[in-house]
């Protein structure tokens, strides 16, 4: 699959996203820092057939503009207001952590989440890397890619590898530095907001994740009441583009559990 930049819809409040679909339930997906909605592509072309689909920019990337957000929540309320109704919403990276705000300041307009390759609790070493990561941003470039998607895919070239090299080096350094001092700073869900999960709740990772772990996002499911955690053999930091089909399956199941809440848990 190629990731080819796509025509923007106005949100509103500033924000532009993508939009797919005409019917069925909401669906609200989230990138993560550098990036922009296409990386929702193959997500959106499986889900459009049955949900209205927007995958949004987030405040600083892509179409959407910054508006000086400093926090989390400042990024979760932006997005909250271009909510049309009770969504079923799936963020990834710092994505996953806007998703698990919003269910704690708009339960009533989040059906279920899905928190891909979300970090809790970080190592020592892995919180010091971030915040020296975070350090070297100056607002004015966003540096050296290539350490980056590293991380994120190894050293072989591919179309997800390189379609994130645009996007990172595309990327409005103002709002990359926004948004990476923040994803950098929180520490995932507070317990309290994972325990008070009234909906249904997706924690899906890669088991070669060196970040956003394995242990992590069961951790996460433990506490949730209606939590899930699913992790993804082979796969990496970016999931959602490189095991596609692995994810859609998995976000169609939840969307599946939140439209039923009835049905059992398996």
């Amino acid at each position: 699959m190629t990731w080819k930049t796509r025509p923007r819809s106005d949100l509103g409040g500033g924000l532009a996203g993508i939009v797919a679909g005409t019917s069925g339930p909401r669906v609200l997906l989230i990138h993560g820092v550098g990036l922009r909605a296409e990386a929702w592509g193959a997500q959106l072309a499986a889900l459009a057939g049955n949900c209205r689909v927007t995958a949004v920019d987030m405040p600083g990337h892509g179409g959407s503009r910054g508006s000086g957000e400093t926090t989390l929540r400042d990024f979760a309320a932006r997005i909250a207001a271009a909510l049309q109704g009770p969504s079923l919403i799936a963020g990834h990276s710092m994505g996953a952590m806007i998703a698990a705000e919003l269910a704690r300041i708009a339960p009533d307009r989040v059906a279920g989440i899905g928190c891909l390759n979300a970090i809790y609790r970080r190592s020592p070493d892995a919180r010091q890397a971030v915040a020296d990561r975070a350090a070297q941003l100056d607002g004015r470039g966003t540096g050296d890619p290539e350490p980056t998607l590293t991380r994120w895919f190894g050293a072989a070239e591919s179309p997800a590898r390189a379609a994130c090299r645009d996007w990172l080096t595309d990327v409005d350094p103002e709002g990359y530095r926004a948004a990476y001092r923040i994803f950098a700073a929180e520490d995932g869900p507070a317990d309290d907001t994972l325990r008070g999960l009234a909906c249904p709740a997706l924690f899906m990772t890669g088991a070669l994740e060196p970040n956003s772990t394995p242990a992590m996002s069961r951790a996460m499911a433990d506490l949730a009441p209606k939590g899930r955690a699913v992790v993804q053999p082979e796969a990496a930091h970016m999931m959602p583009m490189t095991h596609a089909d692995a994810v859609t399956a998995e976000l169609t199941r939840l969307f599946e559990a939140s439209l039923h809440p009835r049905a059992q848990r398996s």
